[in-house]
């Protein structure tokens, strides 16, 4: 466990500022944020009303007792308001006063991908001020959210009792990339049918190229062997990571991530910006002035 106090104030002042930063302000940044540590990363998905904020708190007070762990949680922000309910944190707030627990709410803004805006400048925030572990809570799930697997150690998925139309939904995507099943609210009927579902679909669609086998667990926020039994599932995957040596594989999809999120967030601001002569123009030209003007963008934060 990292040994020096945690600066709450200053790193939430750092992360407020990333959480609102332009492209040009999160590539000025980027070496302040820069560390030789980092922090084990556990990502969350699952359908709405999974329970995956709850289960988040149950994991991570059992989880900060041995490590300093960060909570991103990730809520849904208004495309008409542009406003989020961070529903997350009030959710957790029983959680607040643990030492060495950091818990912090983010709107996805302009991302689609059940992310949000800078999450790797954020990560590497959380890096910098010595946090060992993160738990990512994404927004939801969805076949095209495929963004988390490329953000975490080890991704989890979240799912209830009668949410046989999701896991339909999903065969095709985040099924076949989740590391660990879970079935939450495991005290309502049918929860260990749903479990041997989910185990049928992982044989049919895990490919398992590493060896690894994704378990199916039955958890409960009421029920801390469920909670410990989910634990030990992660320290056993992270295991099976180091043997396996695909770390470096890891960093450089997150790499790639970084650099196609930045782009996508300077092409969107350089569209929305053309002016009408352009718009009028032919397709090849209002493509070329639009690389022209990210060639400038460029140059200027050089």
């Amino acid at each position: 466990m990292t040994s020096n106090r945690l600066d709450r104030r200053a790193l939430g002042q750092t992360l407020t500022r990333l959480a609102n930063a332009t492209v040009t302000e999160a590539l000025a940044v980027d070496k302040l944020t820069r560390s030789n540590s980092m922090a084990r990363r556990i990502g969350i998905t699952g359908p709405p009303g999974a329970g995956k904020s709850t289960l988040v708190g149950r994991l991570a007070q059992l989880r900060s007792t041995t490590a300093r762990l960060g909570v991103l949680a990730i809520d849904p922000t208004s495309p008409k308001s542009g406003g989020a309910i961070l529903g997350d944190r009030i959710r957790m707030d029983e959680l607040a006063n643990i030492n060495d627990l950091y818990i912090r709410s983010f709107g996805s803004r302009s991302a689609t991908d059940g992310l949000t805006d800078n999450l790797p400048e954020l990560i590497a925030a959380m890096d910098a001020y010595g946090f060992d572990e993160l738990l990512i809570e994404t927004v939801g799930v969805g076949q095209a959210e495929y963004a988390i697997r490329r953000q975490v150690d080890t991704l989890i998925l979240v799912l209830l009792p009668d949410s046989g139309d999701a896991i339909q939904a999903m065969k095709a995507g985040i099924m076949e990339m989740a590391d660990i099943f879970v079935v939450n609210k495991s005290d309502l009927p049918g929860a260990p049918k749903m479990a041997s579902d989910v185990k049928r679909t992982v044989i049919m669609s895990q490919t398992a190229p590493n060896g690894w086998v994704p378990p199916v667990l039955l958890t409960s926020s009421d029920d801390p062997a469920s909670i410990e039994q989910l634990s030990q599932a992660i320290d056993q995957h992270k295991q099976h990571l180091e043997q396996n040596g695909t770390q470096e594989t890891l960093q450089r999809e997150r790499i790639k991530y970084r650099i196609r999120r930045l782009i996508e967030r300077e092409t969107a601001r350089v569209i929305n910006q053309l002016d009408t002569a352009v718009l009028d123009a032919p397709l090849l030209e209002q493509y070329q002035a639009v690389l022209s003007e990210l060639q400038l963008s460029v140059k200027d934060n050089s």
